[in-house]
């Protein structure tokens, strides 16, 4: 129990260590919030425009495709900013 600690405490000191030297810049963060916007939008946007593309196919007045679609784009911009926030 005692090593247990002890080798869970060194871990926790190293991790602080290496994060007190690898402290990013305002410009890294800046990059890097961009790239969550652009993860987050992208797949929106080709939602929409996909969809608008097939429902102009279709006869008749229907939005069918853009807002599923659309909601799709959102449930995968989610997926890909979790997942790049995860890494």
């Amino acid at each position: 129990m005692k090593l247990k600690l002890k080798n869970k405490i060194e871990h926790q000191a190293k991790r602080i260590q290496k994060a007190d030297r690898e402290r990013s810049s305002w410009l890294s963060q800046t990059a890097y919030i961009g790239t969550l916007g652009l993860v987050m939008v992208l797949p929106i946007i080709a939602g929409a425009y996909i969809g608008y593309w097939l429902d102009s196919l279709m006869t008749g007045y229907s939005s069918l495709w853009t807002l599923s679609l659309l909601l799709t784009g959102v449930v995968i911009g989610v997926f890909n900013v979790y997942f790049l926030i995860k890494e």
